[in-house]
């Protein structure tokens, strides 16, 4: 059936937190989010959500550049399909991202509409959008952890999540060499049996700095250590880092194309994959790179730092994708993160489950989260 877009809308909401989420690049010291509600010509809808956690006010920029660009591209075809508008859209807007020189905030408008228009169409069919996918090899449930940890509050965020439901966790690193071995060495020691604990250092060592750390941290038995270094950084020095760590090397947030994903992965030197479905490829995007991560005996474990939504997007994918990979699980200060996506489902013994609802199996509580609301626009053609 033919997809007819009848109408956009944009949500901007920003909320403020007491503690700001810490990464070696920088604080993000707000919380804010960017929803699409799409709706077709015979009146079915679906949401979406347009990546923005960094910087802290990029959700502005994006919100214009969909209410200029994007939206007005969108709203002036019909297509077969979700990939169909994602490819097309893609090609259609190449050179104003040129020259624009932001291929990344037009890369996440798209995939925050592609997003939009996979619930609707799971919605239309009556699907949860993993069964859409996946048909009968969908999961009901996927395994969790708790991402997000600043260094200087990770024990008792671990604490709370462990009483919470989860079983691993992830806390940020490369702050130093003397805070690192501190932090990790005293979670590692108070890890329960069968828990995990993984690092992230948001690309933030260059490569001599990763030669020593890798191995050091490494040999604390972690999951894995994220982003050592920059993601552009030459194949040669990840794959002297994968040759150097007792443990597997995870990135993909900051990886945008089929090419360079399919490279990543041909490579091997990351085992752990982590496309950030919302910055680019949307759910066409991501549900390939997932596959083909798998296929090749790599963990698929989709990013994600924003609000539920796009959270629940994500462990739908992973949900339809399979293998031993896990979600990231935001649990740092976020009133925008249950409110909306409702109902929002709790992680227990480790695994979150997934709504049996069709589409992503949530919506937003607009009433809920009207005090963080700062702009709303409709787009229509």
């Amino acid at each position: 059936m033919t997809m007819r877009i009848a109408r956009i809308e944009t949500f901007l909401f920003r909320a403020e937190v007491k503690e700001p989420v810490k990464t070696s690049f920088g604080i993000i010291p707000r919380r804010s989010a960017l929803l699409l509600r799409v709706e077709d010509v015979d009146g079915a809808h679906g949401w979406g959500e347009v990546w923005c956690n960094f910087p802290p006010y990029s959700a502005d920029n994006k919100m214009r550049l969909f209410e200029t660009v994007i939206a007005p591209a969108a709203l002036s075809a019909a297509y077969a399909d979700p990939p169909d508008a994602w490819h097309r859209l893609t090609t259609r807007t190449s050179r104003w991202a040129i020259q624009g020189g932001e291929p990344g905030p037009f890369a996440a408008c798209i995939a925050g509409l592609d997003l939009a228009l996979w619930d609707l169409a799971a919605r239309r069919a009556g699907l949860p959008l993993r069964v859409m996918l996946a048909g009968d090899a969908a999961r009901d449930t996927v395994p969790a952890y708790a991402s997000g940890l600043n260094p200087d509050t990770a024990p008792d965020t671990v604490a709370r999540c462990r009483e919470a439901g989860f079983a691993a966790f992830k806390v940020k690193v490369a702050f130093g060499a003397e805070m690192d071995e501190s932090v990790v060495s005293g979670l590692t020691r108070g890890l329960r049996p069968g828990e995990r604990l993984m690092v992230d250092a948001n690309q933030g060592w260059d490569i001599d700095e990763a030669r020593r750390a890798v191995p050091r941290l490494g040999a604390h038995g972690l999951g894995w250590i994220e982003e050592p270094i920059p993601a552009d950084r030459p194949a040669a020095e990840w794959a002297e880092l994968a040759m150097l760590s007792p443990v597997p090397l995870a990135g993909g947030e900051n990886v945008m194309g089929y090419d360079a994903f399919a490279t990543l992965i041909r490579q091997g030197h990351h085992g752990v994959v982590q496309p950030d479905m919302l910055k680019w490829g949307g759910l066409t995007g991501s549900f390939a790179v997932g596959r083909r991560a798998v296929a090749a005996g790599r963990s698929y474990c989709p990013h994600w730092l924003g609000s539920g939504l796009g959270l629940l997007a994500a462990a739908q994918v992973l949900a339809a994708v399979g293998g031993p990979g896990m979600l990231e699980h935001d649990v740092m200060e976020n009133p925008l993160r249950e409110a909306l996506a409702k109902p929002f489902p709790s992680v227990r013994d480790g695994v979150l489950p997934l709504p049996r609802e069709p589409g992503l199996g949530v919506d937003p509580d607009l009433t809920a989260a009207a005090p963080w609301l700062v702009a709303r626009v409709e787009h229509v053609p």
